[in-house]
């Protein structure tokens, strides 16, 4: 079948992706290019796309510097040592400085944030936490993307960047096909804003079969935001951190409202506190910079979120799980009780209905945990993204190139889960961040710094063809079948995520392995990454559906690779709990104090990595904050 191509020509500012941080460019984009022509491109719709689809029952990141509750500064400490150092400290302090003015907006379009009677301040659920009723948040961020925007298309899977064909390393648009009636769409543009998903499902995770869908974060994220920019050549950072969370048994409900607004706690099958046990070995491979017990104490610096997970893990190895959230004490008060399934009701539907499924009831019974399985996610607790400018007033030479969140190709700017080096940014900095790039290229534009961008019709034309091939290939063998769904002459994109999954599993470190690897594993891993790649070029799709999920697949694929390339440059254990590099056991900050910075090379595949400055350029003297607490990851 024939699918009509639909030109979209002329614009100033292509939008890939309608999350938070795509929301958060078209609205901003609206206010610095009044004349400017913005389009956004969105694989689902708008009104329900992105990490908070279902809801969110607190927004993660608001410093409350109005309130004297916080400033930026203190966001950049917390996350420095959440991260064992590594962030981008000037993009991180530029998203803080701005977060609080996005969250008074939201406030503004009629999203319902919860306040202290007594102050009128919002409400706490953290330090860095406020409480909303969310059921709605995105609906509502929404529409002001929708008043902004020149065109929003929904159900388009942006699958190719287009690359200016009269200078070198500069973006031209992006090109992708309609979900839904398969049409092919090209869109050319001065400048790019990515702010797609970042991913979930690389990795094999614990729920399996049906219960796939139940993962923690979107399931739908399939690493586009990392598999446009690789493609494009963009440098990346950090891709070697990933991020695993202790979660709610089976549903993948999120632990932080209950450990912060409940005051619940975790003991082990014998109802013992383990943690602390587990705290001189760590130091052992951490240093007492990153864990010090009694410093924590004082000071209530919140402990790593990975060092956390590492004693979680080592006791349920040792043969003392599971592990049990103590929800009982709790929820004996009537209102604690209805917070606790209200959290979910409004955010993670799933985790309720199994528990009423599964005859648990958290009032009578203290609920599992477990350790998810790795996710790749930059705006998240992770710093893993594309390698960015950051600001003029605040990032030294080596982090700055002209402007604000544009990555190493030209006109080519990130948000959300696009942008390394910035984790904690949650909901609200993931719109930040869109805003401040959206001005960024307002100012690219401007500058005539797009001027005399030229694609020609033949790499339209060459992409429109490696977009359908599946669809042919399909349709050249599927008489061929043998038995089932196998197939001599093609594989389907569900046989390819087994493979990834497993691959990643087994040699980058899943949950299978408790998170281990080494060199020896991983460049075998690299190897049957290498085959299965080669072997997705006889990647078949039976329809339309088929067809989403095999680019999700080579998105999955793309962004798969370089985290086994960077894992493999970092040799170190930099966050135990996360992963293990067997063969480099302990932090080594002598050696690897620094940034992981790589880059695929379009025409070759091949991979170029480096090590970059970290700069700390806020000071480490942490003033006390008025009460200990468990941070949310």
């Amino acid at each position: 079948m024939a699918y009509k191509t639909i030109v979209e020509d002329n614009i100033d500012i292509l939008v890939c992706g309608a999350g938070l941080g795509g929301t958060g460019a078209a609205w901003e984009a609206r206010f610095w290019g009044q004349d400017k022509k913005v389009v956004i491109a969105e694989k689902a719709n708008i009104d329900r796309s992105g990490a908070v689809a279902q809801g969110l029952y607190a927004i993660n990141c608001y410093m409350g510097t109005r309130w004297g509750e916080n400033n930026p500064e203190d966001h950049v400490r917390y996350a420095r040592i959440d991260l064992m150092g590594m962030v981008r400290e000037d993009l991180l302090f530029d998203m803080a400085r701005h977060v609080d003015s996005t969250v008074h907006q939201f406030e503004e379009w009629g999203l319902p944030l919860m306040r202290d009677p007594k102050t009128g301040a919002y409400q706490r659920e953290g330090r860095w936490q406020i409480m909303i009723h969310g059921e709605s948040y995105k609906p509502i961020v929404a529409e002001a993307a929708k008043k902004s925007a020149d065109t929003i298309y929904n159900r388009i899977c942006v699958t190719h960047l287009l690359m200016d064909e009269s200078k070198e390393n500069r973006v031209a648009g992006a090109v992708g096909f309609n979900v839904r009636t398969g049409n092919y769409h090209v869109f050319k543009s001065k400048s790019v804003i990515v702010a797609a998903g970042g991913a979930s499902m690389i990795f094999k995770p614990r729920s399996v079969g049906e219960g796939a869908g139940r993962v923690w974060y979107a399931p739908w994220s399939s690493g586009s935001a990392y598999g446009l920019l690789i493609n494009a050549g963009a440098k990346m950072t950090q891709m070697e951190n990933r991020i695993v969370l202790a979660r709610f048994k089976d549903g993948y409900g999120p632990v932080g409202a209950y450990f912060l607004h409940l005051k619940t706690r975790t003991q082990n099958c014998n109802g013992e506190e383990y943690e602390s046990k587990w705290w001189p070995q760590l130091q052992e491979m951490v240093g007492k910079e990153y864990l010090d017990p009694e410093v924590s104490h004082r000071t209530h610096r919140p402990i790593p979120t990975c060092l956390r997970n590492h004693a979680f893990l080592n006791e349920v190895n040792a043969g003392r799980g599971p592990i049990h959230m103590v929800t009982m004490e709790a929820f004996q008060d009537p209102h604690l009780e209805e917070v606790g399934w209200e959290n979910f009701l409004g955010m993670t539907v799933g985790q309720a209905v199994l528990w009423a499924a599964t005859d648990v009831d958290p009032k009578n019974e203290n609920p599992e945990l477990t350790t998810s399985e790795p996710y790749v996610m930059g705006s998240h607790a992770t710093g893993c993204g594309a390698w960015c400018s950051g600001p003029e007033d605040v990032s030294p030479p080596e982090y700055f190139w002209g402007y604000n969140r544009m990555t190493s190709v030209e006109g080519l700017f990130g948000a959300g889960d696009a942008v390394g080096g910035t984790p904690h940014a949650f909901s609200s900095g993931s719109f930040t961040e869109g805003r401040l790039a959206a001005k960024a290229a307002c100012k690219y534009i401007d500058d005539g710094k797009a001027d005399g961008i030229r694609v020609s019709d033949s790499q339209i034309n060459k992409l429109k063809e490696e977009i359908y091939k599946p669809l042919e290939h399909y349709k050249v063998y599927s008489n061929e079948v043998v038995a089932g769904s196998v197939n001599p002459n093609f594989i389907n994109p569900r046989q390819g995520l087994d493979r990834l999954q497993k691959l990643m599993d087994e040699y980058c470190g899943g949950v299978t392995v408790s998170y281990m690897t080494n060199e020896k594993l991983l460049n075998i891993g690299l190897k049957k990454m290498h085959i299965l790649e080669e072997d997705l070029e006889k990647l078949a799709a039976e329809d339309i559906h088929e067809l989403l999920r095999a680019w999700e697949l080579k998105h999955r694929v793309r962004t798969a690779e370089s985290v086994f390339h960077h894992t493999l440059f970092r040799k170190e254990t930099r966050w135990p709990g996360y992963y293990y590099r067997g063969d480099y056991m302990k932090l080594d900050d002598k050696n690897w104090h620094h940034l992981t910075v790589s880059r695929r090379d379009p025409k070759t595949g091949e991979y170029t990595m480096e090590k970059a400055p970290c700069y700390h350029l806020v000071d480490k003297d942490e003033a006390p904050a008025k009460e200990a607490e468990k941070e949310e990851a």
